[in-house]
């Protein structure tokens, strides 16, 4: 496992006081997962029966339109420990991710997909770690071959730019599959923004934090959720959503456009040698327009962006809507640590 550089001192002290029988909350994120779910359960249950913990699954429905919704509650009426927190329409996975540590009621939680890329069996070692006193146990995918090349070069690219804008440390490859302590929930459950990058938060708020590498397998059943177009806009919001230097560095695309406008003035030179003078003026004319105009439309753009997301904040629109909480019936009652309550409707 690779550690942060958090000190040795506060990871023991944090040793010496975790529960001997703490219980475990499993947050799954669902958007239309009904040919998965079933695997997903057959999957993880005998894993968390292993871990000898009470334990509560707490599912997201985002907004689902297939069979997702009505195969939960026949599980969670059948025995299954925990609840399903449906939302009013699809929001996202950022805010079902929120709600779902709202509705969260573990002493320690875990993050993961329903389409099985993230191994259950790995549930046991991010234990471990917890119990060896780190708060967040987050997973390492080192081959994502499953992945396509473009996505992978592009997921590379982006961990790349965001390290060296922010004023954070996000490890690169590192997804939402991660063990978080309570202390870390109650952390994220403070912080206000409606645009919500939740790798970039998870890194914010810090706390003693070790890397589990582990190989990516493929979907189990079904596709997935994200598209090109989609996976833009989240960097782009993880982006605005952690540094400002962007508000700066048009400066170096405009330097790319005067760069632009210099070689279609050297071709008027050219040509204007070649050929003689069209319209007296023409080429000066158009460098300047050029050069300016560029110049202007790219900062004008980039600090749109910034203007977009104080916009979102300042409706103060919660984050995500509940229609709806079906708690599951476990005969021996497990994951009711703090009585029977639901998350919120508005969601912050």
């Amino acid at each position: 496992m690779n550690e942060n550089a958090a000190s040795k001192i506060y990871v023991s002290r944090r040793e010496g006081a975790r529960p001997a029988a703490p219980v475990l909350s499993v947050i799954v994120p669902v958007y239309n997962e009904d040919e998965v779910i079933r695997h997903f359960l057959e999957a993880t249950r005998p894993v968390l029966d292993r871990t000898g913990l009470k334990y509560e699954y707490v599912f997201i429905d985002d907004g689902s339109r297939d069979a997702t919704a009505d195969i939960l509650a026949e599980s969670l009426a059948g025995g299954l420990p925990g609840r399903m927190v449906g939302l009013s329409r699809n929001f996202g996975k950022e805010a079902a991710l929120s709600a779902g540590l709202e509705a969260a009621r573990g002493d320690v939680a875990v993050i993961i997909d329903a389409d099985l890329q993230d191994p259950p069996e790995l549930i046991l070692r991010m234990l471990d770690s917890w119990r060896a006193g780190y708060d967040v146990v987050y997973g390492l995918r080192v081959d994502r071959s499953s992945d396509t090349m473009m996505k992978r070069s592009t997921a590379g690219m982006f961990y790349r730019l965001f390290n060296r804008l922010a004023n954070i440390d996000m490890p690169a490859n590192a997804g939402d599959f991660r063990l978080i302590d309570r202390a870390v929930i109650d952390a994220l459950l403070k912080l206000p923004e409606r645009n919500r990058f939740m790798k970039g938060l998870f890194a914010w708020v810090g706390f003693p934090a070790v890397a589990l590498p582990y190989e990516r397998p493929p979907r189990k059943a079904g596709t997935g959720k994200f598209n090109y177009w989609k996976l833009w806009n989240f960097a782009l919001d993880g982006l605005t959503g952690f540094t400002t230097l962007p508000l700066r560095v048009w400066f170096y695309g405009g330097v790319l456009i005067s760069l632009s406008a210099f070689a279609y003035a050297l071709f008027l030179i050219i040509r204007t040698s070649l050929f003689g003078v069209d319209v007296p003026g023409y080429a000066s004319l158009m460098v300047a327009l050029l050069f300016f105009s560029g110049v202007q439309l790219l900062s004008i753009g980039m600090i749109g962006e910034y203007i977009a997301r104080l916009f979102n904040e300042a409706k103060q629109r919660p984050v995500y809507i509940v229609q709806d909480v079906i708690e599951g019936t476990p005969s021996d009652d497990r994951g009711n640590r703090d009585g029977n309550g639901s998350a919120g409707a508005d969601g912050q």
